[in-house]
């Protein structure tokens, strides 16, 4: 099978790193030593200390001194020692971690100093400023003795929040057990797909090396790749504004949504608003100083329809067409599930599969021009798989930069994979070291389906 032609592709800067472990140590150790007392007794405790036991009937000052003291020199200690050591991935430590509430419980015969700790901690003897800011944030409890610990409590929960989410992930694509309230936070894998000749096949009808390569009646493959291009045209003329968009065409369906002031448009009139998409307005950041403000909302209110109409239709493209229209899809993706021997409904297993997951996400990277290709989507039957924002149109920038937008989308910490024909998704993926599985045949998209059943991927 042919490859499609690659495009050009445009060098991008690398992202930043994520931090570092020994970042995320040195964070977590100061806010333990400073605000959680609880986990420095812990931590004191299982560690050798001379003068603990002497402690005991000593006064609340000297009792704080000496605690602090040696759970800040210990610290230090175990950071020299493990630059390396993440205190909440060690077994020994997750106990201090059971839950956001700080539900820890000192052992029996520390009652005497767990109480001086406490009371020391946070000693009543603060700076006038201090008193009076708390003063203002928290009325009069009528309880002395629990008002200044309460913001201190809140603000250590919040600190340890923040430090576990800074900790690299371990055990990056599998499933966790701490839940997030952000959605993107409880995505894992991320699977970048290309769509011609991996999805679907579409391209190879039309040049005839599908029918070369597995011996079908070239006669019928190229007859059925000229009739499935003519109405995806059709589609993206009629119903997506191509005609207008064909020459300012985006790489995302949001790339313009700045521009839009949000404007009823249940009335208003595209064809008689004066928009006419040139050839000198292809670039978005030029376009502004050469047809102003006002062109810019006009095309941005073209691509806010564009997403309605997607939405509506994407279970039913079959609404967009006429009767005869929408019989003469049905038989032609009959026809071609015939002639390639139902390619796209094996790929439609993974997609499926995928889907079902929580925590993993489809997204489409295609070098088509981004409303053809929605209108490809749409009439291959995979918009209820794609939301419009996971479909990416890689004809302007290359699929490198749409790799490198995908991963500031999604962040670092999600485990990326690139499922594709050709050499431009492959390229790519090795430049942000992400595993690339290759489909040439149908064999491998059964062994994608495979490998996604046993959770391989």
């Amino acid at each position: 099978m042919e490859e499609p032609q690659d495009l050009p592709e445009q060098p991008v800067k690398k992202a930043k790193m994520q931090e570092s472990g020994e970042q995320s140590l040195s964070h977590v150790s100061s806010t333990e030593v400073s605000d959680q007392k609880t986990e420095s007794s812990n931590l004191g405790s299982d560690l050798p200390m001379s003068s603990e036991t002497s402690t005991t009937n000593a006064s609340p000052v000297s009792t704080s001194s000496t605690v602090v003291n040696i759970s800040t020199s210990a610290v230090a200690s175990i950071s020299q020692d493990y630059p390396t050591y993440t205190i909440l991935g060690q077994s020994q430590y997750q106990s201090c971690y059971p839950s956001s509430g700080f539900g820890v419980v000192p052992p029996a015969d520390s009652n005497t100093e767990s109480l001086a700790l406490a009371t020391t901690t946070y000693p009543e003897e603060k700076p006038n400023a201090l008193v009076a800011a708390q003063a203002v944030q928290r009325p009069p409890s009528g309880d002395a003795s629990t008002s200044p610990l309460l913001p201190r409590a809140t603000a250590s929960k919040e600190l340890d929040e923040q430090a576990r989410k800074n900790i690299p992930g371990k055990n990056r694509g599998k499933r966790k057990a701490d839940t997030s309230s952000s959605q993107d936070s409880e995505l894992e894998r991320v699977f970048l797909w290309d769509l011609d000749e991996t999805i679907i096949i579409f391209h190879s009808l039309l040049t005839g090396s599908y029918a070369q390569k597995y011996g079908k009646d070239p006669t019928l493959v190229i007859g059925s790749g000229l009739s499935m291009e003519e109405m995806i045209f059709e589609v993206a003329d009629t119903h997506l504004f191509f005609n207008d968009l064909e020459e300012c065409d985006q790489v995302h369906i949001e790339d313009v949504a700045s521009d839009d002031n949000g404007q009823d448009l249940s009335n208003y009139n595209f064809s008689t608003d004066g928009f006419s998409g040139s050839g000198s307005n292809a670039n978005h950041s030029s376009s502004v100083g050469v047809q102003g403000v006002d062109w810019m909302r006009k095309l941005a209110f073209r691509y806010r329809r564009v997403r309605e109409i997607y939405n509506k239709y994407k279970t039913n493209v079959g609404g967009l067409l006429s009767p005869q229209k929408r019989e003469a899809l049905q038989r032609l993706r009959t026809d071609i599930k015939v002639l390639t021997d139902s390619w796209l409904e094996t790929a439609l297993k993974s997609l499926l599969l995928i889907q079902s997951r929580k925590n993993c996400e489809n997204i489409l990277i295609t070098t088509t021009q981004l409303m053809p290709a929605l209108a490809k989507v749409l009439l291959y039957g995979l918009g209820e798989v794609f939301p419009i924002e996971n479909i990416y149109s890689a004809t302007k920038i290359g699929k490198e930069s749409c790799f490198e937008r995908i991963v500031s989308r999604f962040g670092k910490k999600v485990t990326y994979v690139v499922i594709g024909d050709g050499r431009d998704e492959e390229v790519a993926a090795k430049q942000h070291n992400m595993p690339f599985w290759r489909i040439t045949n149908h064999a491998d998209l059964v062994s994608l389906h495979q490998a996604l059943e046993l959770d391989f991927l």
